[in-house]
């Protein structure tokens, strides 16, 4: 856990007061700075002491082979991770010989700040050398959401109390040592010396390192350049296989500055020759320095000025809450902003939790905030999917299906589970790939995505469910055998969740082949397929139990014997640690939101009374081992009433990573979590629903919240909600055409410069539902907001 609430709560930044060593692993992760493609983790600017030092680029990873005590068809021989690239991040200080090392000497004053605003990370220390001498250090970083290939760091220091000598040494490394760690399967595998050395030179403040993984073979190129001032300084450039080095040493009087800029260049190929990958990061480098250290400043501020724009959510009434979400968007925004057709990670680039892999968190969390704030970012991550798609097909062939069975995890493209309930039979992955189409291609209009990949990805996944599912004696079209979303069952029949999904995707397709014939013929499909699709759908099963009045999570799913939750301890939890996943899979207990994200995702395939009773019979059974869970169970605790509950789930969600809650930030963001904090409240709290081009609105403020604000980009147009404790109110800025939504059931058209305000209706007295006992959330009063 990160000690003593470290972070003071304020708008726009995270500041930590003071260094300590023993939440450094947290932090690092916490103040990671990327752009989607690059990702550097918030390591000290000289390296040591770190918890896990991690440089990342999207999509490079290595091959390795996954173990198997009795390997079945269709498992994968081998697992792809993420690795540590070259380091570009370091940058040492010797003062009279003495290294800048916090762990020695006196630090005076430490603090780092991650600006939201600007898209910085600044840090200030003031340290005392053990021969006493005191000297200032301050330095920035950024990851460009401009200048896709670049990181650059500003780094000063100054004696504060007599002369120094002194040397900085700004360097790139290759092959850094990284730590052991547990056998959690959600971390990641070690793979030491990933990279092969295949060119390095140096000439006077410019160096270059060039590399290639060893098994999948990608190339990676890293250059750096510097500008220096200070008066009398000398440099010197060297470089080897695995390491470049620019040395800079100066003779300095208290008040004189020796201040370096670093501009860092990135770039990798499965296919490029070295001398083009050579000269593209030297390139990119020779760009940055001529933008210059302030031009890069300027460029990041006024791209992160739109972005808050169109994406801010704005409180009032929980100052730590206004830091959480912001912080959360944020993070989501370097997630995905520049990844540009390659996938988005479960942890981003924060960290290497889960070896990189990018998980069905991305198109059903992810992808709905972006869709919203960025829609560029959303079309390239579903590019990503259809770069794939080939990969996707062969694997529903190796499982005897039609059309594309995507993977449960991957990196490039492949399955990596070695997990088989997960890898082979969580096939509800491909419809929510289908929903992340048809939730871009309503919000956006872009038909010329919605007529290429929009449909590709529709007929492929349509045909994957029609062969797995079938149609019984009895004219019902079942999926059975399958994992749905809660991990804490597998093989079920006919969960409800992956019917929904499945129906609406085969809708979707056969809509998809009428609107656009010319793309169904390259296809080879057409109106009989497409007839035998929704046939299929509207067959399709949907368990319900009468006698109960809820729907099963899968068939037979409330018969199962309940999971002994009052004999289960504290420190018992995660369960999938401590008890065989067989005892789990017969038992009524549930992971993650499974049939309650049914409800978010499909909400008119459920009555208003169902979701109230749905949501009280769930309550009790989940336990929320999956940071997944909080905001969907937020979201569905505050369209069935229980505004107080859905805040202490929205803070759940929320925290995740700034208070640590399950103690393993250290291995990078819960990125789906972060995303779940702005569902929690737009879709939660502002009730925002978007289905079949009709968007609504059903806002409500918990007691502790006086208003709620915030922006969703619809079809071009950038409506602005305002959520007060009686009244919401819609605008839209000048410009642009008029908006048909509902509020409350109630159609209201906006008009740009006339903002329509809509009272809200008083909100359905109901009990609050129980959760397993010590698995309630943390009222939020009594976590102090």
């Amino acid at each position: 856990m990160i000690s003593d609430a470290a972070f003071p709560a304020e708008p726009w930044r995270v500041r930590e007061t003071r260094l300590d060593p023993g939440s450094l692993p947290q932090t690092e992760s916490i103040f990671a700075l990327s752009n989607g493609h690059i990702g550097w983790r918030g390591n000290l600017d000289e390296g040591e002491p770190h918890g896990i030092p991690g440089s990342y680029l999207n999509g490079v990873y290595e091959e390795r082979p996954l173990p198997w005590a009795e390997r079945g068809y269709g498992d994968p021989e081998s697992g792809e991770t993420m690795i540590n690239i070259t380091n570009g991040k370091l940058i040492r200080l010797l003062v009279d010989d003495e290294p800048f090392d916090v762990r020695y000497g006196v630090l005076r004053a430490h603090e780092r700040v991650l600006d939201f605003r600007a898209g910085t990370l600044d840090r200030r220390a003031e340290w005392t050398t053990p021969a006493g001498i005191t000297v200032r250090v301050t330095s920035r970083r950024l990851v460009s959401f401009t200048q896709r290939a670049v990181a650059a760091i500003e780094y000063a220091v100054r004696p504060l109390d007599g002369p120094a000598r002194v040397a900085v040494q700004s360097e790139l490394v290759t092959n850094e040592q990284l730590p052991r760690l547990s056998g959690d399967p959600r971390l990641s595998e070690v793979i030491e010396n990933p990279l092969r050395h295949e060119e390095n030179e140096a000439r006077e403040g410019r160096a270059t390192l060039i590399h290639r993984t060893r098994s999948s073979k990608l190339r990676v190129a890293v250059a750096m350049d510097h500008t220096v001032k200070c008066p009398g300084a000398r440099q010197y450039t060297e470089s080897r296989h695995d390491l470049a080095r620019v040395s800079v040493s100066a003779v300095l009087e208290p008040g004189e500055t020796l201040r370096l800029v670093k501009f860092v260049g990135f770039g990798w190929s499965s296919v490029r020759s070295l001398p083009a990958l050579r000269d593209q990061v030297e390139g990119a480098v020779m760009i940055a320095a001529r933008t210059g250290w302030q031009g890069l400043l300027a460029e990041q501020r006024a791209y992160l000025d739109d972005f808050w724009d169109r994406a801010d959510v704005a409180l009032e009434g929980d100052d730590e809450m206004q830091q959480a979400v912001r912080f959360a968007l944020f993070h989501v925004l370097q997630a995905g902003a520049r990844a540009e057709e390659q996938a988005i990670p479960a942890k981003g680039l924060t960290g290497n939790g889960y070896d990189g892999h990018a998980f069905w968190d991305s198109e059903t969390f992810v992808l709905p905030v972006l869709t919203h704030t960025l829609p560029a970012a959303t079309a390239a991550a579903l590019g990503w999917r259809h770069k794939t798609l080939r990969l996707a097909q062969d694997r529903a062939r190796e499982l005897g299906l039609t059309g594309a069975a995507f993977p449960w995890r991957t990196i490039a493209g492949k399955e990596c589970s070695g997990y088989w309930p997960a890898g082979t039979a969580a096939f509800h992955v491909n419809a929510d790939i289908a929903d992340a189409v048809i939730r871009y291609v309503d919000a956006t209009c872009d038909q010329e995505f919605a007529a290429g990949k929009g449909v590709d990805l529709l007929v492929n996944t349509a045909r994957l469910w029609h062969s797995l599912g079938h149609m019984d004696p009895g004219g019902n079209f079942r999926i059975d055998g399958v994992t749905g979303p809660d991990e804490y069952s597998a093989l079920a029949d006919n969960n409800t969740y992956t019917n929904l999904m499945a129906q609406q995707n085969l809708r979707a397709a056969a809509e998809a082949v009428r609107r656009h014939p010319e793309r169904a013929g390259d296809l080879a499909t057409g109106e009989h397929e497409a007839a035998a699709w929704l046939a299929a759908a509207d067959a399709m099963v949907i368990p319900w139990d009468d006698k109960l009045g809820v729907h099963p999570q899968a068939e037979g799913f409330t018969q199962h014997q309940e999971w002994d939750f009052a004999g289960t301890g504290p420190d018992k939890y995660p369960l999938l640690l401590h008890f065989p996943y067989f005892d789990l899979y017969r038992k009524q207990v549930v992971k993650q939101a499974d049939l309650v994200l049914a409800m978010l995702m499909c909400p008119d395939a459920f009555t208003s009374e169902q979701k109230a009773r749905n949501f009280a019979y769930y309550e009790r059974l989940t336990v929320r081992d999956s940071s997944l869970s909080a905001a969907v169970q937020s979201v569905i605790a505050a369209e069935t009433g229980h505004l107080e509950l859905a805040y202490d789930y929205l803070a759940e969600s929320a925290l995740m990573d700034l208070e640590d809650l399950r103690n393993d930030t250290r291995n990078g963001l819960h990125i789906a979590a972060l995303a779940g904090t702005w569902i929690a409240l737009v879709q939660g709290l502002g009730g925002m629903r978007h289905r079949g081009g009709v968007l609504s609105f059903a806002p409500r403020l918990p007691g502790a919240l006086t208003m709620l604000s915030f922006t969703v980009t619809v079809r071009g147009r950038r409506l602005r909600v305002q959520v007060g404790k009686n009244q919401a109110t819609y605008r839209l800025p000048e410009g642009s055409g008029p908006l048909d939504i509902r509020h409350h059931g109630t159609p209201v058209t906006v008009r740009a410069g006339h903002p329509q305000t809509m009272p809200i209706p008083p909100l359905p007295a109901r009990p609050r539902p129980g959760q397993p006992p010590g698995r309630e959330p943390v009222k939020r009063q009594e976590r102090g907001g």
